[in-house]
């Protein structure tokens, strides 16, 4: 394993993501899934890159009082940005519907943060991809949002879905952190962490 240094740690996801699971395992990690539900609230007034590693580090640290002193707890928060608004996660159809005009024509941003705690360390980066969609017509929001149910995905869309392939035309940074997990730094950062 390249990642020698984590040897000593039973590392834990927390997160009940499927795309994170499967990119963490293709990483070469083995680790243990271990979700708790924690409210994605935020203070009003944060930025952008504030408030994907302040709802990462609060996953993180409902795990602190369990913590064991050989684990490692892996948390991570995705946001989709938009002409200075979040866009969470859709609560219905016409939520996404709506989401998903907002989206057409333009740019936004994905961030993802992400938290990397044990008993005595604490680390925190999020990482920031550009990401432009065509104009969607209204038949292909409906057929995606009939057909692929994008409700537990920020911005009411997953970019390695059929919306990915026919809707966005370019991006500028991390693939993988528009899915919901930046591997390429996060795997920088667990080479570092000691």
């Amino acid at each position: 394993m390249l990642l020698q240094n984590l040897e000593q740690y039973e590392i834990i996801l927390a997160s009940k993501s499927l795309r994170r699971q499967e990119l963490l395992r293709e990483l070469g990690l083995k680790f243990k899934v271990q979700a708790m539900d924690i409210p994605e609230v935020f203070p009003e007034g944060m930025n952008m890159t504030e408030i994907p590693i302040y709802l990462a580090e609060l996953k993180a640290e409902a795990f602190r009082p369990l913590l064991k002193n050989n684990q490692l707890v892996i948390t991570a928060d995705t946001i989709v940005w938009l002409d200075g608004h979040v866009l969470n996660k859709p609560t219905d159809y016409a939520d996404g519907f709506r989401m998903l005009k907002d989206l057409s024509g333009k740019k936004h941003q994905v961030l993802t943060g992400v938290c990397l705690l044990s008993t005595e360390k604490k680390v925190s980066f999020y990482e920031l991809t550009d990401v432009w969609f065509k104009s969607l017509s209204d038949e292909e929001i409906q057929f995606y949002l009939k057909n692929f149910h994008p409700y537990d995905k920020a911005g009411a869309y997953g970019i390695q879905e059929w919306i990915g392939y026919i809707g966005v035309y370019r991006i500028e940074g991390s693939f993988f952190n528009v899915m919901g997990l930046p591997v390429q730094s996060l795997y920088e950062h667990l080479k570092a962490f000691k």
